[in-house]
């Protein structure tokens, strides 16, 4: 009952009908106003276990942090919108505690009073159970944290309900994420298995359900999601069984031990080849324990000392039985010694075996002292007998080679001068120019003189050495050696330091002219023919030249100038000479550092293809697509070809380039297929270098090329008169692949005729330069005419590069060529641009 003050119904007749209603309950419940939340009536169970005198209203009865929520019931208690309501809710105790309780809420309006609009509230105590609740869920925290921190996945196997569950672990083991689908049975699993564990793990599992407790832990191997072999062990136990002892509930973990078992096979790699190790050198080991007296010999210990291996080894009588008599004392105190102060020592000595044979053995060995507090002694003994007979054999040896010295002296000289000396031409070596030039260097500094260095390398001598043989070529070397002997001064000093380089020094005064005329005279001279195996051997030479004076000559440095003078006389043409400058410098760091980016352009994947379309010269309709390589470089841009390609052949790089594009090229084009462009062929630029790869033809076989659909763009200057035997044959093999030739920039080289009908190529590519002048020079036009007729006549289809105008195309079309490429007609473009270019048909309406 609510004193008489909570009491506030304005119908007594109504409030003792509910009342009554109230009492008879068997659970707390009160009758609560919705506008104030204040009690207008409680039975007994609800004044007993909830109310306090405190407790003027539902508010004041619960924790203050559940007061917002109940608030909001008791208003839209009001609003007489509140349907039956279940909550949780606390009440504090007057020692601080709390008691958990279910709150059921509910609007009432008595029929007697309708105007009246009330709430009943029911309180039911689940402290007990909120408090079990709270201890499962801890223990059940407690158990998945232990499992996660321990890396194992969780299996259950419920068969009485036929539910299995598998814990997000254990799909992580096998790469599943939580959505992928388990395997639909269990031969879909067992295919997962490796085929070795397929049936071991069948027996396992059936033992563990049965209880067997050697199953209780098994290991098998399991395709991982993308496709290597994960090592699972597996550990279950049966926790619940049917009457008749079959297993109806069977739970465990698996766990990832695929590390563990590559640390396994590579601790046995490790032992094996340690054994191995040990058994080749015939090194035995031993360990024996100084305060127990137990001694382990290894079976190459057996055989040294020829004792056998069921004899037991004692220490202090084994061992020390065997040694020589002459040896025993000594070795005896080296090892008392050493054992005292714990540190490695070796030693040699002579043993007596039991057939009287003797034998010098030497050790290694160390003390350490055990786990167990024991000290120990473990080492190695190993016989040398035969090496201590070869060492006094060599010691005979010596004896007599000292007897011999005069003739050791002079052959002294003579190594002396092969070590300074190439043995071909006879001329000093690297070895000695690196002397010689810092004693030019010093002699210079100190009279005033300057100091010069031509660095000289034979032009064509590499295709001598291929075509002719190496013995032409040593012939070539030797002549060359010859040529600047006649022609260097008694005092200037001339070495071959490597394959076709040679280096001259040379003391000058005054103008550094001198050196360039010098470097005139060896080059004329070296242009007349050798006559090498009755051949005519014709060859060149570049010369780099660099000079220095003053007071700090750096040799070295002025060496390395030349160096760089010679790779621009090379690069500049070949068969003349260069100064060294400060411009030549930066031009090699320049292309040093263009080396470096294309190197690194590769690492990165900075090449990319963009195509240009090729056109029928009298319909327009797309013939073809030319791929162009591109640099998208990081601080330059997009690049084209004309900017890397000659860096890139240098550093043998070209040949990688024209793999991925081509590889890139053929997955676009395979795209624009299933997209129903029709673009019948993809032609692709290919470089010398690429063509000498013996490799090619077996990489081009492993790509997806149909024939017909591929053509290579060889350059007319590179290929035609000049090509290697082996480079021809690899051109043979492309066209029994089905792969297309075409020569590019047809009309800029010296290709003859009959170079090309030996190429046989089914495109000419009228080089730009011929075309741009078509529209306003008549003499272009006879010239590009007379290449059409040209290739008609040797039935090649003949394409007009450089279209820039309309009047191009129309003009090129009515002199015979078959196909036009150019801006009039399209930009090249990436091949995601491709595909909408074509549908717009955008040529078209400029014809």
């Amino acid at each position: 009952m609510i004193p008489k003050k909570h009491q506030t119904m304005p119908r007594p007749s109504a409030l003792a009908a509910l009342a009554i209603s109230i009492d008879l309950m068997p659970v707390a419940t009160a009758v609560i106003e919705p506008d104030t939340g204040r009690f207008v009536y409680a039975n007994r169970h609800f004044t007993e276990e909830w109310l306090t005198k405190s407790a003027r209203d539902l508010s004041t009865l619960i924790h203050k942090d559940d007061r917002p929520g109940i608030t909001a019931l008791l208003h839209a208690g009001l609003e007489r919108l509140l349907p039956a309501e279940n909550t949780m809710i606390r009440v504090p105790l007057q020692d601080g505690a709390v008691r958990w309780a279910q709150l059921h809420i509910q609007s009432f309006q008595p029929e007697t009073a309708p105007s009246t609009h009330l709430l009943v509230v029911q309180l039911i105590d689940v402290t007990a159970d909120k408090r079990r609740l709270d201890d499962v869920i801890a223990r059940e925290v407690r158990w998945n944290s232990a499992l996660v921190s321990s890396v194992s996945g969780v299996w259950d196997h419920h068969y009485a309900i036929n539910r299995k569950y598998y814990s997000a672990i254990w799909r992580q083991i096998r790469g599943m994420e939580i959505d992928d689908p388990l395997p639909s049975s269990k031969e879909e699993w067992l295919s997962l298995l490796h085929p070795d564990d397929v049936e071991p793990t069948l027996h396992a599992m059936a033992r563990q359900e049965d209880g067997d407790p050697a199953y209780q832990v098994f290991e098998y191997r399991e395709r991982h999601k993308d496709g290597h072999w994960v090592w699972i062990e597996c550990r279950g136990a049966c926790i619940e069984r049917a009457p008749d002892g079959r297993a109806l509930r069977v739970v465990g973990t698996d766990t990832d031990i695929t590390e563990r078992k590559l640390a396994q096979h590579k601790t046995l790699q490790v032992s094996r080849r340690l054994e191995m190790a040990l058994a080749i050198s015939g090194v035995g080991v031993f360990e024996a324990d100084l305060i127990s007296g137990a001694v382990d010999w290894d079976d190459r210990m057996h055989e040294i000392y020829g004792v056998p291996q069921d004899e037991a080894i004692r220490v202090g009588e084994t061992w020390e039985n065997f040694l020589h008599p002459d040896d025993k004392l000594v070795v005896l105190q080296n090892v008392a010694g050493n054992t005292q102060h714990n540190q490695c020592f070796s030693d040699q000595y002579r043993i007596v075996l039991r057939d009287g044979r003797e034998r010098v053995v030497r050790s290694c060995s160390m003390t350490f002292t055990d786990t167990d507090g024991h000290l120990k002694l473990v080492g190695a003994n190993w016989d040398i007998t035969e090496d201590v007979a070869l060492q006094r054999e060599l010691e005979r040896a010596k004896s007599l080679a000292e007897a011999r010295n005069a003739d050791l002296e002079s052959a002294r000289s003579r190594i002396e001068h092969n070590a300074l000396h190439d043995y071909l031409t006879t001329l000093p070596n690297r070895r000695y120019l690196d002397e010689k030039l810092a004693q030019l260097a010093e002699t210079c500094t100190q009279s005033g003189e300057a100091l010069g260095v031509l660095h000289l390398d034979l032009d064509r001598f590499k295709q001598i050495n291929d075509t002719l043989g190496h013995n032409a070529g040593d012939a070539v070397l030797r002549h060359a050696a010859k040529v600047l002997r006649d022609i260097v001064r008694s005092d200037d000093f001339v070495a071959r330091i490597g394959g076709d380089e040679f280096v001259l020094l040379s003391r000058f005064n005054g103008n550094p002219r001198k050196l360039a005329q010098l470097a005139d005279r060896i080059i004329k001279q070296l242009r007349q023919p050798v006559i090498c195996e009755g051949r005519d051997c014709r060859f060149g030479a570049s010369i780099g030249i660099a000079w220095a004076a003053g007071q700090q000559i750096d040799a070295k440095q002025v060496l390395l100038n030349a160096d760089i003078a010679l790779y621009r006389a090379k690069n500049n043409g070949r068969n003349r000479h260069e100064f060294f400058s400060d411009a030549t410098h930066r031009e090699i760091l320049d292309n040093k550092r263009l080396s470096d980016d294309i190197l690194r352009a590769l690492e990165r994947g900075q090449f990319f293809p963009v195509y240009q379309l090729q056109f029928d010269a009298r319909t327009l309709d797309i013939c073809g697509v030319e791929t162009l390589a591109r640099w998208r470089h990081p601080e330059h841009g997009i690049l084209s070809p004309d900017r890397f390609i000659p860096t890139a052949e240098e550093i043998d790089a070209m040949a990688i380039i024209d793999g991925l594009i081509l590889e890139q090229s053929l997955v676009d084009f395979d795209h624009w297929q299933s997209e129903n462009l029709l673009i019948p062929k993809l032609s692709v630029n290919v470089s010398y270098r690429r063509l000498r790869d013996p490799g090619l033809i077996n990489k081009l076989r492993r790509l997806p090329i149909k024939p017909g659909q591929l053509s290579f763009e060889l350059l007319e200057s590179t290929f035609l008169d000049n090509c290697e035997d082996g480079v021809t044959q690899t051109l043979e093999s492309l066209k029994k692949l089905g792969i297309a030739l075409e020569v590019d920039d047809f009309g800029t080289g010296h290709a003859s005729i009959v170079s090309l009908m030996r190429l046989s190529p089914q495109v000419l590519k009228i080089d730009r330069q011929l075309v741009k002048h078509v529209p306003d020079s008549s003499e272009q036009a006879k010239l590009v005419g007379a290449i059409v007729e040209i290739g008609k006549a040797l039935g090649i289809r003949v394409v007009a590069e450089g279209v820039e105008t309309m009047q191009h195309a129309h003009i090129l079309r009515d002199l015979g060529c078959d196909e036009l490429q150019g801006y009039a007609l399209a930009r090249p473009m990436p091949a995601a641009e491709i595909p909408a270019f074509i549908r717009k048909a955008a040529w078209r309406n400029d014809h």
